[in-house]
């Protein structure tokens, strides 16, 4: 792998909560910060294209993230991304010929102790380096066809759509 981009839209993953009522915002992306830290063996390239809650998420965000990956030159491609619209996202980005693109978030923030984040990027870095061309999501210790994954809301998990 030459260089991975990394494009951020917001999400979980990069919240910051303020008091117990449980008012936030997203804040800078933390992937950076994160790959840093671990000191991994690899260049990256970070696009911070959007702060929003995947819920707030539009049509023509979607359209942009596209447009935006498909410019770069980067054939591997990790998108954080909110968890409760991920999988409307990964279709949208579906086609896009030679790349190799996944998706990953996190369902407790990054700065929260025992937070998913750091094991989904993991998991996401190992995924994008081996699979070949296409659409992927990475999360709870899985590589997810958008196809046939969904957001269990109730569990707080991913699981096959059926």
């Amino acid at each position: 792998m030459d260089t991975l981009l990394i494009v951020t839209t917001g999400g979980t993953i990069d919240k910051v909560y303020f008091d117990a009522k449980s008012d936030y915002q997203v804040g800078e992306p933390q992937i950076g910060r994160i790959l840093q830290e671990l000191e991994v063996a690899f260049r990256f390239h970070v696009i911070p294209l959007l702060r929003k809650d995947s819920l707030e998420l539009t049509d023509a965000d979607r359209q942009l993230l596209r447009a935006t990956i498909a410019a770069q030159e980067e054939t591997r491609v990790l998108v954080t991304h909110g968890t409760d619209t991920m999988v409307q996202t990964a279709r949208v980005l579906a086609g896009i010929p030679g790349k190799t693109i996944v998706l990953t978030g996190a369902l407790n923030p990054a700065r929260f102790q025992g937070s998913d984040a750091e094991f989904n990027i993991g998991c996401a870095v190992g995924a994008v380096q081996v699979l070949p061309p296409g659409v992927y999501i990475a999360m709870n210790g899985r590589i997810w066809d958008p196809a046939r994954v969904r957001k269990n809301v109730e569990a707080n998990r991913f699981e096959e759509a059926g």
